[in-house]
């Protein structure tokens, strides 16, 4: 038999051309579920990647126990402020919500972080949570380092099956003095500066 004969001429390994001399043809659904595979290895990858990094930090903001690091980001822009009278008559600045942008480690912008509160990233996917522990910062000019536990998601993607997110390495965000919140200031508002990394964590596989 001549090493030719070995050979099948027709065998080729592109999608769509003719393999042992039958064509192939992708469907819209085959098409689909590829993609959904490459997030899903894009993901898992990214996790890899996160895994070896996960940060030291105090035991009452730790996540629970099964959970693996998915996803960091840099956030870098402002906690907002109102300064509103309290249920005892006294005025004080009340958060509002944060503004800020998602970095990586590259300084890219990835995602934001909002009213809810709630992280966004850039494929769409999103995670809204509630704090369940917090630690007040190394810096005392800084706001608390926090814990915080998942409670909505939406979209699919990176921070699809987040369930716990850390807060840490704070700079700024403090509230503006309570002195300044007077009668003649009620209503206003007071955007703060502040830098925080946060480590998104989901259920070890």
């Amino acid at each position: 038999m001549h090493r030719s004969d070995l050979r099948c001429s027709y065998c080729e390994d592109t999608v769509g051309r003719k393999i042992g001399g039958t064509p192939m043809k992708t469907t819209k659904a085959t098409r689909q579920q590829r993609l959904l595979l490459g997030l899903t290895a894009t993901i898992g990858m990214q996790a890899g990647a996160y895994a070896a990094s996960a940060p030291d930090v105090p035991d009452q903001v730790k996540v629970p126990a099964g959970e693996r690091l998915v996803f960091r980001a840099h956030a870098s822009g402002a906690q907002i402020y109102v300064c509103q009278q309290g249920a005892d008559g006294k005025s004080r600045w009340t958060l509002k919500a944060p503004e800020a942008q998602l970095h990586d480690r590259k300084g890219a912008v990835v995602g934001h972080h909002y009213a809810g509160p709630t992280w966004k990233h850039n494929d769409g996917s999103e995670v809204t949570g509630k704090g369940s522990a917090k630690v007040d910062a190394p810096d005392p000019d800084s706001i608390p380092w926090l814990l915080v536990t998942a409670t909505g998601h939406s979209g699919v993607g990176v921070f699809a099956q987040v369930t716990s997110i850390q807060r840490i390495h704070t700079k700024g965000g403090q509230a503006p003095a309570a002195a300044s919140c007077d009668s003649s200031k009620l209503g206003t508002e007071a955007k703060i500066p502040y830098t925080a990394d946060y480590y998104f964590y989901a259920p070890a596989k």
